[in-house]
């Protein structure tokens, strides 16, 4: 019986679900955007999310479990390096799914699992200035 399970199948078995989302997770990581049908976007995540925090906790154990799961020593210096002081201040809500649209072949929905860029890095914007012709105009 499959009562009490958490999450999607998405179609597989149970080990091939878990290493598909460890390889996504870890492509997620290296290039901070994938792009993915909607329902593995919403697995992948938790998944994404959960190894943020470990690499906000910075601790040896966190550093095992993170490597439990990625597997690629670079992809968690990356995670416990610029990704954790990126978001040391943000307490959760790392990345953002946005809809794209439509796979070609099977119309899938597809979207775009991304990390959300770091506030500091924003540039601010000039309000737009009233331009010349309307001005002669009125």
């Amino acid at each position: 019986m499959y009562h009490g399970k958490a999450g999607r199948k998405l179609g597989r078995t149970s080990s091939h679900k878990e290493a598909m989302l460890r390889n996504m997770v870890t492509s997620v990581i290296k290039h901070e955007s994938i792009r993915t049908t909607d329902c593995k976007a919403k697995e992948l995540r938790k998944l994404a999310e959960r190894m943020i925090t470990l690499g906000k906790r910075g601790d040896l154990h966190a550093r095992r479990q993170a490597l439990s799961v990625v597997r690629d020593k670079s992809v968690v210096g990356k995670l416990f390096g610029e990704l954790s002081e990126r978001y040391r201040t943000r307490e959760g809500g790392y990345t953002r799914i946005i809809k794209v649209g439509y796979r070609f072949g099977d119309n899938a929905p597809v979207s775009i699992l991304e990390f959300i860029p770091d506030e500091k890095k924003k540039e601010k914007v000039k309000p737009k200035t009233k331009s010349k012709t309307k001005e002669a105009a009125a």
